[in-house]
């Protein structure tokens, strides 16, 4: 069976999150339905490099299908996008995809982007993207004390207690934050996560920019393990998934 790679996007808000649940409708679901017409009426299975939680976005995710017959990258693209109307989701390109390719698996580095919108009033065009914290933080304080946290460690301290996960050993390559007008910008990459690692670091760090907490306190998080001293997780819609790498690049046309 041919694969094929998918380079999607979506508004997580409306979904369950990426992987199908019984509870609600996920993003994996939309896109294997839409595939079905193309796979001999069967929804095909989907695999993406990355599973996103509820209300959570993505510019950049990742798919791996497989279908029961050859089809153009250009169809492929066209036909999933005509199918999963009037859903949030858009497959933005399609690639072939080497056998041995598993979009989870074969994946080096992933990327995420959380933003805050730090002023007193409400946000009208960004609601639904960002987090919206009202007393002003001090970005600068809160990048020092992420700078600690870089390196491979046990991030015990900063994952969901629902995480399945072996281990907590991950490598956090980059954890920058940056201020350009009332927003509040946190960048983060490493060749996996564990659950909720991202919006409870950020949850963390916002407790540094308040001035509540020191800048050694996230370091001291991360040696103590202890998830319940940590700060709050931080809401999903300010979290989006930026990108997916791997050894050998896809050729997207």
């Amino acid at each position: 069976m041919p694969r094929y790679a998918l380079l999607v996007e979506y508004d997580g808000a409306p979904f369950v999150g990426w992987q199908r649940q019984s509870s609600g409708l996920s993003i994996q679901q939309v896109l294997e339905e839409a595939a079905a017409p193309l796979n001999g009426g069967q929804p095909a299975r989907m695999m993406a490099s990355g599973r996103t939680d509820a209300g959570v976005h993505a510019v950049g995710q990742v798919v791996q299908v497989d279908l029961g017959r050859e089809l153009a990258p250009e169809r492929l693209r066209e036909a999933l996008n005509f199918h999963s109307r009037p859903h949030p989701v858009s497959v933005v390109r399609a690639a072939r995809a080497p056998e041995d390719w598993f979009a989870r698996f074969s994946c080096i580095k992933r990327g995420y982007r959380y933003r805050i919108l730090n002023r007193r009033a409400r946000p009208a065009l960004e609601a639904g993207r960002v987090w919206h914290v009202a007393p002003p933080l001090d970005a600068a304080a809160m990048h020092e004390a992420a700078q600690g946290l870089l390196g491979r460690h046990d991030f015990s301290a900063f994952r969901a207690s629902s995480c399945q996960a072996k281990d907590a050993l991950r490598t956090l390559d980059r954890l920058d934050v940056t201020r350009q007008g009332d927003e509040i910008t946190v960048e983060t990459e490493a060749r996996s996560f564990l659950h909720h690692q991202v919006r409870n670091l950020v949850g963390t760090l916002v407790e540094v920019g308040f001035g509540r907490r020191p800048v050694a306190w996230p370091r001291a998080l991360l040696e103590g393990r202890d998830r319940t001293a940590a700060g709050q997780t931080a809401p999903p819609e300010g979290l989006t998934f930026l990108f997916a790498r791997y050894p050998q690049p896809l050729d997207w046309g």
